[in-house]
């Protein structure tokens, strides 16, 4: 049941967070007054980045939970971050 409820809350807070980093990477591209593909690249890395960035986090408070330190915690990381991304 735990495991449920963390994964819910997960999905949601990295819903909320692919929103504020399309509105943040707009507000990025337009600061840098970037236009056409220029902008399109610049906007699929960042968004991309932003991700990446909320599955760590994420990840970081899964391995938290698991008392995960040193090497096993940046294994368990390593690994969560590549499975959320794909």
């Amino acid at each position: 049941m735990k495991n449920i409820i963390l994964a819910i809350v997960a999905l949601l807070f990295l819903g909320q967070t692919a929103y504020a980093a399309d509105a943040d990477c707009e507000a990025k591209a337009t600061e840098k007054k970037l236009a056409g593909a220029a902008k399109n690249s610049f906007l699929k890395k960042c968004e991309k980045d932003a991700k990446i960035a909320a599955a760590k986090a994420s990840c970081d408070t899964k391995a938290a939970e698991k008392n995960l330190k040193g090497a096993a915690k940046n294994s368990f990381t390593k690994k969560c971050v590549a499975d959320t991304s794909k």
